[in-house]
């Protein structure tokens, strides 16, 4: 076999483990889909009248729920990269990667495993908590073009922030050193357009929430899910997360070839 077929063997070998760890231990992929949700029925179901008179523009039209499930959509990849920062750091800290360092396998196959495993994690997530915003009355007008671009978009972002959380993981010297990633994560998102738009907030707040990633990216897929133009935030949001993916890969990788006597 090739170097690249070994690699892509030991990569599908580490990230059917990461599957039987998330079967094993459910809580998981339930926090990742629960928590967004408990956010949706929150703010359609307690806000999402007073927001939605605050809601102007060609956002403003259709019911509240068609705004903000962009948003949540984001944060339920947030959460999913919140879990993997979580379990790289458990597998560095119990030394089962350096148990994996004097294995005869592909050393990038033991970060890869963990990528795709989070990768499908969280796209399922994103599904489920789709398919629950249709029940609670979500309509998208999107063509099949553009529910293309959106899950596209969906897992580039996926893809940077499983690679940021995987570098976070590595660096951190225990599970609570992962806090400060996984606090920016969940909340930046209430300071964009997730919940309202920015002109409504006032002027410091909305100058952050203008010029933070998560902006762009929400405002792309409210774009593509309602039919809407995106205009400049599309790519906007593609640099950005090619930005994320590629820092966040290249730091884990670093990190993962240094010396383990840390």
């Amino acid at each position: 076999m090739t170097t690249i077929a070994l690699a892509a063997r030991d990569s599908a070998t580490m990230a059917r483990r990461n599957f039987k760890h998330t079967l094993r231990y459910p809580a998981t992929i339930i926090m990742a889909i629960g928590t967004p949700t408990l956010l949706l029925l929150l703010f359609v179901g307690v806000f999402g009248g007073a927001l939605t008179a605050g809601i102007t523009g060609p956002h403003g039209a259709g019911p509240y729920i068609n705004y903000v499930v962009p948003g949540i959509l984001l944060m339920t990849v947030g959460y999913g990269s919140s879990s993997t920062a979580i379990s790289i750091n458990g597998d560095m800290t119990k030394g089962i990667m350096s148990r994996f360092r004097t294995m005869a396998i592909a050393r990038s196959s033991v970060l890869a495993g963990h990528v795709i495993g989070a990768m499908v994690r969280t796209l399922v997530s994103t599904a489920l908590l789709i398919g629950v915003a249709y029940l609670l009355g979500y309509r998208p007008s999107a063509n099949a073009v553009a529910w293309l671009g959106a899950i596209g978009l969906i897992a580039l972002l996926t893809f940077a922030l499983t690679w940021f959380a995987v570098a976070i993981g590595l660096v951190a010297k225990t599970a609570q050193g992962t806090s400060p990633f996984i606090l920016i994560v969940q909340t930046l998102p209430f300071v964009s357009s997730a919940f309202v738009p920015p002109s409504s907030m006032s002027p410091v707040i909305r100058w952050l929430a203008q010029y933070e990633p998560f902006t762009p990216i929400i405002d792309t897929l409210r774009g593509l899910l309602l039919g809407l133009p995106i205009g400049g935030s599309g790519i906007a949001a593609v640099g950005w997360c090619a930005g994320m993916a590629l820092v966040g890969f290249l730091w884990a990788r670093t990190l993962f070839r240094r010396d383990p006597n840390r």
